[in-house]
């Protein structure tokens, strides 16, 4: 089973995406920031983190930088509803895919699905 570290500091948003990629099959562990995250990372294993750009403590692209030396092979995938920093975060993690807010679920599910080569057959 492809597992997620779901980092997103606003608990409505992070119980929303949850929700709906486990019940598109997919293990999620979620935290509200990315200092929660760090340890999750050095203790487990990751198929993506997807998280937050804007967070307290850390944000998403620190998060990121450092989850890409502890776990090269993890995928990452950024959320954010701020345009500007979508920019900030293509330069600082390159590699990593950008979904804008607001996005509906069914694209969240569908972005997921690509990264892993998997049909998206969920109901969202």
């Amino acid at each position: 089973m492809i597992r997620i570290l779901l980092a997103e500091d606003e608990d409505a948003m992070r119980q929303y995406l949850a929700r709906a990629l486990e019940r598109s099959g997919y293990e999620v562990k979620s935290v509200d920031r990315g200092t929660e995250a760090l340890p999750l990372l050095e203790t487990e294993r990751f198929d993506l983190l997807l998280t937050d750009i804007v967070m307290p403590e850390m944000d998403g692209i620190e998060l990121a930088q450092h989850a890409a030396k502890i776990a090269p092979d993890m995928r990452i995938m950024f959320i954010t509803g701020f345009a500007a920093v979508t920019l900030k975060a293509g330069k600082a993690v390159p590699q990593a895919k950008v979904l804008s807010k607001p996005f509906h679920l069914r694209d969240l599910v569908m972005e997921v699905d690509r990264m892993f080569g998997l049909d998206s057959a969920s109901g969202l």
